[in-house]
């Protein structure tokens, strides 16, 4: 019996198994947690997130919402978790990310076409009959990582369009961060307020108000703090849309406040007034207990983070569960290695999914695993993989990643910039975004329908 080999029992490897099998196919999921960790993650479970705790928007005809919407017509098992596990968070989907793993490792363990195999992977099998995901993340060790150094070296070698040798490295990386995570009950809650930006969705948001002396009180107690020291083999090289909060800061005195400390939308209820900045913390699980710093990832020693973070209006007593950390994420260069469905260019039979294919966000690489599923699927079978449609959400990621320039290459959360734009200018934002989101759904539904039609026969 022919099977499909998923490297990683994260998101994207996790929504890849379970896609594969209802399909009618044995899958053999490869996750080397326990038998060997990482830095980041704290446990075992599949489909743990080291990061936020949220899967961005749900306000609709967004991006991010249009991202789920496929997902959700394309049977999205994380999708669904998601949605069971979700905790207030305004007009975003967040997630309790305790019990959103927890779920995840039990729906894929007592699927019965699911063969879960503790244990690190080293080497790819490029046998004809073996089809292979590689779903690693961010964290892929650093044998498997030389390993897929050495299937993309005929890919990365090879002459491209202009005819010139194309020399890019088939490996990119940037450093990544976690935002930090304090006990709810040691918030001092007479000198914060409950609000959402623009009253958009319900009052879910710890807000912590600070006026122009706090805020420079604080903005300096940030300059001044030490960082993690920098390893002689690191070279920092920051994903720009996840920046720790002292580089923000060290671009100017105000950019912290049009950034994640920007208060507009968000009026003090006791003063009638717009703070000057302020801090928002976000419900972590469905106890709400904990409370995560939204967008205050940092790479600050902890007891500089302790000192400095307890300077916030409300955190003089802060009770930390988790100081903000710094990681390595590893990624291939999508452009230079991949087809817009996944595969390597050069092994057509082994595809990439999740964030190391080259996108960025937890619905990102939950979407990635589950066309990577699919594709995949359609291999075993013997059938030619015909990538989402261009117009799509999904069609827009996958042709970045496969698309995009492979020269500075960074990977890319879905945006609206991604799609086609309209053939007719619509000048109302909101009206354009609508249409677009129509437009990609009427496409998608047809894609996945498709997709769904051949009947498993292996």
């Amino acid at each position: 019996m022919s099977q499909i080999k998923i490297i990683g029992a994260g998101l994207a490897g996790s929504e890849a198994a379970w896609q594969c099998a209802q399909r009618g196919l044995d899958v053999v999921l490869y996750e080397m947690r326990p038998v060997r960790s990482t830095l980041a993650h704290q446990t075992s479970d599949f489909a743990e997130l080291v990061c936020s705790n949220s899967l961005k928007s749900d306000s609709e005809n967004t991006a991010p919402w249009l991202l789920k919407e496929e997902m959700k017509r394309a049977g999205s098992l994380l999708l669904r978790i998601a949605r069971e596990c979700a905790v207030p968070a305004g007009h975003a989907l967040a997630v309790d990310r305790v019990t959103f793993a927890a779920k995840v490792t039990e729906a894929i363990s007592r699927e019965t076409r699911i063969t879960v195999l503790r244990d690190e992977v080293t080497r790819i099998d490029e046998t004809d009959n073996q089809v292979t995901i590689i779903a690693t993340g961010p964290l892929t060790s650093d044998a498997l990582a030389q390993e897929i150094a050495r299937l993309s070296l005929v890919t990365n070698e090879s002459q491209d369009s202009t005819g010139q040798q194309n020399t890019s490295s088939p490996h990119l990386y940037f450093y990544d961060s976690i935002s930090p995570i304090v006990e709810s009950d040691s918030i001092d809650m007479s000198r914060v307020y409950m609000a959402a930006r623009y009253g958009k969705g319900s009052a879910d948001y710890i807000n912590c108000p600070m006026n122009r002396d706090e805020y420079d009180r604080f903005y300096d107690g940030l300059l001044a703090a030490q960082s993690v020291e920098e390893r002689d083999w690191e070279k920092l090289n920051y994903f720009e849309s996840c920046l720790p909060i002292e580089e923000i800061a060290r671009r100017g005195r105000d950019t912290l406040r049009f950034g994640p400390m920007k208060p507009v939308g968000l009026i003090n209820p006791r003063t009638g007034r717009m703070p000057y900045a302020v801090v928002q913390l976000r419900q972590e699980n469905l106890r709400a207990d904990s409370y995560n710093l939204v967008g205050f990832q940092n790479h600050l020693k902890f007891g500089e983070q302790a000192r400095v973070l307890r300077l916030i209006p409300g955190l003089e007593n802060a009770r930390f569960l988790r100081y903000g950390q710094i990681h390595r994420n590893t990624y291939i260069n999508g452009p230079a290695l991949l087809r817009d469905t996944l595969q390597m260019k050069a092994q057509p039979r082994i595809l990439f999914a999740g964030q190391i294919c080259g996108v960025e966000g937890y619905v990102e690489s939950i979407a990635t695993g589950l066309i990577a599923g699919v594709h995949a699927s359609m291999l075993l079978r013997g059938e030619t993989p015909i990538p989402p449609p261009r117009a799509s959400a999904f069609g827009s990621l996958t042709n970045y990643v496969a698309h995009a320039s492979s020269k500075g290459f960074q990977p890319a959360n879905i945006t609206f910039d991604l799609l086609p734009p309209l053939e007719e200018k619509i000048r109302d934002r909101k009206e354009r975004h609508r249409l677009q989101c129509n437009l990609a759904l009427n496409a998608f539904t047809q894609w996945i329908e498709m997709a769904k039609a051949a009947p498993a026969n292996v």
